[in-house]
């Protein structure tokens, strides 16, 4: 195969799920339904908490961020799948897969960064609750918020850039429907030995120590709630972490899923289902594990409805 530069480089293909013409329609309209509900479930949400000066505090200002970071996770993959289906050209630019996998990488690292400190959170909460409102004052939780922001585009950037020295095939097919990073590597003809370093090095930095940061914090927790006395008590302390917990088991569970199918089977297809899971599937399922056992959300909810939908009958009316 012969080889070219950075700047030589031409399209890359995205094989998507089917090259079949008669199942395009249905993978257009499954997605196009899954991104709707996910972006209008998440951005119910984080508009609901800026609108309720009663979920001003910090679990629900995390989960402002997060809501808007899957927001943006999923809108960095999915538009360009659909555009793809629709016009059946399954081509991305050089330029525009590189700036998919650096703003993939950044809102999933901001994903898990943004769950560890819901963890913290939830941690000083329970362990530590005569001292929650000292320890997790606004400035704190300010600098929470942007230290998780900064890191997520630091780490991002150091996988983005070692890209740039590499040299590509002319076998430019990724067998995948978003310019996933591994995949990009397996393209190269160049050394990708400082490629995979790096990849390894931001995954134990912003995936590992997380991690590790979530397990020891739930820890805590279980510890701290095992020695209430009453079983309403334990309930009580539970239920403020029981949301946080179902979307840090399905976020770290399909995460897991996806390196086990690719480390175990060769199978592009099921790597691309898991992935789909990780990717597209996770983010839709957050607004609903969040809303609807929890009454201040669903009240916050129904209260920005109540105050938005009026307002648009008006808008409309006046424009008709």
């Amino acid at each position: 195969m012969e080889r070219g530069n950075q700047t030589g480089v031409g399209n890359f293909l995205l094989q998507g799920f089917s090259e079949e013409l008669n199942m395009q329609s249905f993978f257009f309209g499954l997605f196009l339904s899954i991104f709707l509900v996910t972006f209008t479930g998440n951005l119910l949400i984080f508009l609901a908490i800026c609108s309720d000066s009663h979920l001003h505090t910090p679990m629900y200002f995390f989960l402002s961020n997060l809501s808007f970071a899957d927001i943006c996770f999923t809108s960095t993959t999915i538009p360009k799948m659909l555009l793809n289906i629709q016009t059946l050209n399954k081509t991305i630019t050089y330029e525009g897969c590189l700036s998919q996998i650096f703003f993939f990488i950044v809102f999933g690292c901001l994903d898990n960064l943004l769950l560890t400190v819901m963890a913290y959170d939830r941690f000083v909460a329970i362990c530590h609750p005569l001292h929650y409102s000292v320890i997790m004052n606004p400035r704190f939780c300010g600098l929470l918020a942007l230290g998780s922001w900064c890191i997520s585009v630091m780490g991002s950037l150091l996988e983005t850039l070692t890209l740039l020295g590499l040299s590509f095939c002319k076998n430019m097919e990724i067998p995948h429907f978003f310019c996933d990073h591994p995949e990009v590597l397996k393209l190269s003809c160049s050394d990708t030995l400082i490629n995979n370093i790096v990849v390894y090095f931001v995954t134990i930095v912003l995936g590992l120590f997380p991690l590790s940061g979530i397990l020891f914090s739930y820890s805590q927790i279980f510890s701290s709630i095992l020695r209430i006395s009453s079983t309403r008590g334990k309930y009580k302390a539970f239920s403020t972490c029981g949301s946080h917990l179902s979307v840090v088991s399905l976020f770290y569970g399909t995460g897991l899923g996806v390196y086990l199918s690719s480390a175990v089977t060769s199978s592009s297809r099921t790597s691309v289902v898991t992935s789909v899971m990780y990717t597209i599937v996770t983010p839709m399922l957050n607004p609903f594990i969040y809303s609807l056992r929890n009454r201040d959300m669903m009240g916050a909810l129904a209260a920005f409805l109540r105050k938005v939908v009026p307002l648009s009958i008006k808008t409309i009316i006046g424009l008709s």
